[in-house]
């Protein structure tokens, strides 16, 4: 049965070319998948949390124009604040009415194919299902014949809307740029359903190697993934990971390491901290600094 598609990405001054090339292969693979009776209609929505809207209403209407003429629908709501990946999604996804919701980094290009294969992939006992990222796919480990994995990265990844409603959508007060989309998928397992990667369905993420190996990663990426591992510890019953942590964090001479410790610190004194869930480990897995075992 075809299936009504809401495309949604969140912004922060993000350059406006990359925002229309990302949407026009959106609009090319969700206009495939339609042709193909995969989906049957679809919605792209864009949150912008800059403090000046990011994109030039030019733009916007060109955007706009662009999902008509590839029979769907484009808007852009400006949120006029800061309100992290977490929550920008959950207001997005409010207004959607689909039956499906795709998560989607702003500057990421999706294959023609990537919405027909993510959504087919998408069956009864699923809950998520991520797609491959190029040039760099992720690490984390998955099983090769079912593309059973640990969690799923939201850089471009689909979820039943009405699921995603009675989860309660991402933990917004917890999360406000990383962590969000691993504590989805650990809720969505606990709910008794699987998370998948497609590595048939494909986006283009622009990611570069260093010399050394990594890839550049920015002072908000630094603080906000040591802010998301002190916060994923704590919630998913892992008290030894959080102190343990929390000493790396106080004695580091890293000003970002420091910022995190003394902001979990103030949350918990203030306990403002969530309440400790899956206290067995039936889905929380850590693996050293992850939380799936990595292939490489």
């Amino acid at each position: 049965m075809a299936r009504r598609v809401t495309v949604q990405s969140v912004l922060y001054a993000n350059s406006p070319r990359d925002v229309r090339r990302a949407a026009e292969a959106a609009f090319n693979t969700l206009e495939r998948a339609t042709a193909a009776g995969v989906i049957d209609g679809w919605d792209y929505r864009l949150g912008d949390c800059a403090p000046t809207p990011t994109l030039s209403d030019d733009t916007v209407a060109a955007i706009s124009a662009d999902a008509e003429a590839a029979g769907g629908r484009s808007d852009v709501e400006y949120f006029g604040a800061n309100l992290g990946s977490a929550a920008g999604h959950n207001r997005l996804a409010a207004k959607s009415t689909a039956d499906v919701l795709l998560f989607l980094n702003p500057d990421a290009q999706m294959a023609p194919d990537t919405v027909e294969l993510l959504v087919r992939a998408l069956r009864p006992d699923v809950g998520v299902v991520e797609a491959r990222q190029v040039p760099l796919d992720h690490p984390k480990e998955y099983a090769p014949t079912t593309g059973d994995t640990s969690w799923a990265s939201t850089a471009c990844a689909v979820t039943p809307r009405e699921l995603f409603e009675r989860v309660g959508g991402f933990d917004a007060a917890t999360f406000f740029l990383y962590g969000d989309d691993v504590d989805y998928s650990w809720r969505v397992r606990l709910e008794g359903l699987r998370v998948l990667f497609e590595p048939a369905a494909a986006v283009f993420h622009d990611k570069r190697l260093l010399i050394d190996s990594g890839w550049p990663v920015s002072p908000a990426e630094q603080y906000y993934s040591a802010e998301a591992s002190l916060l994923i510890a704590h919630k998913y019953s892992n008290p030894e990971r959080v102190e343990h942590l929390l000493s790396l964090f106080e004695s580091s001479d890293a000003e970002f390491l420091q910022r995190a410790w003394r902001a979990f610190e103030a949350r918990r004194a203030a306990g403002e901290l969530p309440e400790p869930i899956d206290p067995q480990h039936t889905v929380a897995r850590f693996i050293g600094d992850h939380y799936a075992q990595h292939r490489f």
